[in-house]
C-alpha cells in the first residue's frame, strides 16, 4: 500500500496520521523516540505491508504484470491501489477525499520535526496534492517517474504504465476484491490506544 491508503487504513487521529506516514520514513526498531501513539501507528503500517506482502490476491494481481517488471511490481501495484482508492473513495472513505487529504496536510503542516525525506517531500505533497491527484490515472505515470529516480534499475519501470492501461480492468477488480479485507484486517489490529 501507498501513502493514501495507510493513511487511511490507520485512523483519523493526529498521531494516527503521522505514524501511518511515518511507517515509510522510519526504519528499523522503534525505540521511544516518537510518542506512543505514533510508534503505535508505526507498528500498524508495517503489520499492514506484511498482511499484503503476503496475501494471495496480491499475489494473483503481481502475477499479472510481465516477468520485465516483475521486479517492481510490487511498487506499481501500490500506486495504482492508491488511485483505486482515490478513484473509488465514496465506496472506502467517509466525507469528500478533499477533506480527508486536507486534514492530512494540516496535520503535517502543524509537525514541527518531520522524520527523514517526509521533511523535505511534505511540503511538496501539500502543495500538490500528492494525494488528491492520485485519482487522476496519469498521475500514476509521474509518480513513477519519480520513484524512478531512486531505484539502482530506474529502466525496469520503463513502460509500466502502458502495461497498467492493459491491466487496469483486472488490477481494479484485485483492488475491489482486496481493500475490504485489508479495511478489516487494520480495524482488527488497531488496539484502543492506537
Amino acid at each position: 500500500m501507498n501513502y493514501l491508503a495507510h493513511l487511511h487504513l490507520g485512523g483519523p487521529g493526529r498521531e494516527q496520521l503521522l505514524g501511518s506516514l511515518y511507517g515509510d520514513f522510519v526504519k528499523g526498531p522503534l525505540q521511544g523516540q516518537f510518542e506512543p501513539q505514533i510508534e503505535a501507528a508505526i507498528a500498524l503500517h508495517r503489520r499492514i505491508d506484511m498482511y499484503t506482502d503476503r496475501h494471495p490476491l496480491v499475489d494473483i494481481a503481481l502475477s499479472r504484470f510481465s516477468t520485465v517488471r516483475r521486479r517492481y511490481a510490487g511498487i506499481v501495484l501500490d500506486v495504482f491501489f492508491d488511485h483505486c482508492l482515490a478513484r473509488d473513495w465514496t465506496l472506502y472513505g467517509e466525507g469528500p477525499l478533499m477533506d480527508f487529504t486536507s486534514r492530512v496536510y494540516q496535520v503535517l503542516a502543524a509537525e514541527p520535526q518531520l522524520p527523514g525525506r517526509l521533511a523535505h517531500i511534505a511540503p511538496f505533497m501539500a502543495a500538490d496534492d500528492w494525494l488528491g491527484s492520485y485519482q487522476e490515472f496519469e498521475v500514476i505515470g509521474q509518480v513513477l517517474r519519480g520513484i524512478s529516480r531512486r531505484l539502482s534499475r530506474p529502466e525496469e519501470l520503463a513502460g509500466a504504465m502502458t502495461e497498467l492501461v492493459k491491466l487496469y480492468e483486472p488490477l481494479s477488480e484485485d483492488f475491489r476484491l482486496f481493500y475490504p479485507q485489508l479495511q478489516d484486517f487494520a480495524r482488527n489490529q488497531a488496539s484502543p490506544q492506537d
